[in-house]
Parts: C-alpha cells; structure tokens; sequence
C-alpha cells in the first residue's frame, strides 16, 4: 500500500518544518508540499490531491475554518493554539477529522495519524455497503455492556477476552476451552456472552458436509 500523501499548512515557516518533520518520522506517512497561507494552500490541494491536510487556523490571508470550508474530496486535520469551544465547534461542523492543540508533541500527532490509517482501513474493510455495528466502530459509538448471564464470573469472562484477543484470529469453542482450561460448554457460554456484549462476532466456517462451525472473532 503507498504512503498517504499530507500537506501541511501552517503560517510559520519554522513550526510547519516542525510539523513536516513528525510527519515524515510516522510510517505510511508522506508530505508532499508546505503552504503558509490559505490561497497557497487551496493551490496545493487542487494540484496535488493529498489524502490529509493538516491545517492551521490562524493564517494571514484568511481563516483555516474559511479554508476547511472550501475543500472538498480531501480529510483536514486542524492543528491550531485556537481553544474556545465555538471554534472547536465550527471545525467539528466543517468535518475536520481531529483537531490538535498547539503546541504538541510528536507522539500526539502521531497518535492521530495512526487513527486517521486506521479508519481508513476500517472503510475499505466494510465494503460497499456498512452495517450499524461497521458505523459504530467507525465513530466510537459506546456500546452498551449486555448483562452477564447468571453463572458466569466477570474474572473468568476476561481470561477468555484476552485470550481471544491474543489469538490474532478467530477460534471455535473448543479451542477457547483448551487454551483457557475450561469445559467447552463454559467456553462457549463466554463466547457468546462476548458477541452479545458487541466485543466479538461469530463466524460460522461451512464445510464439505453437515451444520457449520462456529468460530468466534475478538473486536474489541
């Protein structure tokens, strides 16, 4: 997969050097120009297409929210030492994907970075088409805990947690009960618990003949 291509904008030449330079240093990550007004950064965007703009607030020739307002096909990260909420409002409104604080540090931007990949991957994951637990993971739509059955113990319930999550693939029942040390019958009982919860999923893998295996898949 080719790096995703920024562009950074920001007024002052040395912060934008600055900014450029924790960008380069995030893996899957490219900048491929620098504008320091909102004119040149408009430019940039029509010219070179990037995937993400990470776009000051306070530039000279006009605002960053007038600049966010007027891009289209493009994500905008704001990056600005702007803090009132009307404006952090306005740039929610606008569709800025995140929205940084100045000043910040690289492990910041990183982070936002790698959840801008992230969700990213998510979208092209899902397919043509999404479902609401797909949009919900997409925007962090809490989801509410599903009781636990009755019999079931919350220590327990974590053990088989991790170690689905740590398997790094899906695993039927059977196998959750041998690497937990459970029956498979109490293995299966937290599987399911898990999928009601919204933190697993099931998949039942058909074969040649007979009912499909159910496989159970960490989402976390």
């Amino acid at each position: 997969m080719s790096d995703l291509r920024v562009l950074v904008v920001d007024d002052d030449f040395m912060v934008a050097r600055i900014h450029s330079g924790y960008v380069t240093r995030v893996p899957g990550f490219r900048v491929v120009s620098v504008a320091h007004n909102g004119a040149d950064a408009l430019a940039a965007v029509a010219e070179l297409r990037p995937d993400l703009v990470l776009l000051d607030i306070y530039l000279p020739d006009m605002s960053g929210l007038e600049v966010l307002k007027a891009l289209n096909d493009v994500d905008v990260l704001m990056i600005s030492a702007a803090r009132d909420v009307p404006t952090v409002r306005e740039a929610m409104r606008g569709g800025a994907v995140n929205y940084l604080i100045k000043p910040f540090t690289a492990a910041a931007l990183t982070e936002r970075l790698h959840q801008y990949a992230d969700t990213r991957k998510r979208l092209t994951a899902i397919g043509p088409e999404a479902r609401q637990d797909d949009v919900d993971r997409l925007f962090g739509t809490p989801k509410s805990a599903a009781p636990m059955p009755k019999g079931l113990s919350a220590a327990t319930c974590a053990l088989v947690a991790d170690t689905l999550r740590e398997a790094g693939r899906d695993l039927s029942a059977a196998e959750a009960a041998e690497l937990t040390g459970l029956s498979r019958v109490s293995a299966r009982r937290y599987l399911e618990y898990l999928c009601a919860a919204g933190q697993a999923e099931l998949r039942p893998r058909y074969g040649t003949a007979g009912r499909p295996e159910h496989r159970y898949r960490w989402l976390g």
